[in-house]
C-alpha cells in the first residue's frame, strides 16, 4: 500500500529508477556499433569497386596485348605478300640450267629482282642510304676508313660505299658502312 500523506491524490509515484537516464556507455556503444556497421558496408562497396577495377584493367591488358600481336601479324603479313612476286622471280633464277643460260641474262634477272624487290619494301616505308659523292652524315652512315681528299672542297665527303645502310619509317636499321674522304692540306 502507498503512503497518502506525501501523496495527497492517492496515486501511485513513478519509479525513480525508470525515469534515470539509461547508462551512458551503453548509449555511446549502441552508436559505435551503428558507425562501425555503415563503416564495414562502405569497406565492402569499396572493396568490390577495387576487384571490378582490377578486373577490368586485367582484361584491358590481355586485349591490349593480344590487338597489339594481331596488328603486328597482319602488318606482317602484308609486307611479306608485298614481297612475294620478287620471291617467285627469285625462285625461278634458281631453277635455270646454267648450260642453257648466258651470264649475263642471269646477272640482268638478278638486277630485276633486286630492284622488285626495293620497290615493294620502299612501298612499305623502307629507305636506302647510299651516300657516295655526299657530305659524311654520322646519323646515317659508318666510317671505316679514310682516303686522302684531293681538294679542300671534298673533306668529309663519302668516297665510296662498302654497305648500303637503311631506314624504316624515320628509324635507321643499319647505318651505311662507308670511306670518307679527309683533307690534309
Amino acid at each position: 500500500m502507498t503512503d497518502s500523506t506525501n501523496n495527497p491524490t492517492g496515486a501511485t509515484a513513478p519509479d525513480p529508477a525508470l525515469d534515470a537516464p539509461l547508462d551512458p556507455t551503453l548509449e555511446v556503444a549502441s552508436g559505435l556499433d551503428a558507425e562501425l556497421a555503415v563503416l564495414q558496408t562502405q569497406m565492402a562497396d569499396q572493396k568490390d569497386k577495387y576487384l571490378r577495377l582490377a578486373a577490368e584493367y586485367d582484361n584491358f591488358r590481355k586485349r591490349s596485348i593480344r590487338e597489339r600481336q594481331e596488328a603486328e601479324q597482319k602488318g606482317m603479313g602484308i609486307l611479306i605478300s608485298g614481297i612475294l612476286d620478287a620471291l617467285d622471280d627469285l625462285g625461278r633464277f634458281a631453277h635455270v640450267d646454267p648450260a642453257t643460260v648466258e651470264s649475263v641474262a642471269v646477272v640482268t634477272g638478278a638486277e630485276m629482282v633486286e630492284k622488285k624487290l626495293l620497290k615493294s619494301l620502299a612501298g612499305h616505308g623502307l629507305e636506302l642510304v647510299n651516300p657516295v659523292g655526299l657530305r659524311f652524315d654520322p646519323a646515317v652512315a659508318e666510317a671505316l676508313t679514310t682516303v686522302p681528299a684531293l681538294l679542300p672542297e671534298e673533306d668529309h665527303t663519302v668516297a665510296q660505299v662498302y654497305q648500303v645502310g637503311y631506314v624504316f619509317n624515320g628509324m635507321l636499321l643499319r647505318p651505311a658502312r662507308v670511306v670518307v674522304k679527309q683533307w690534309n692540306g
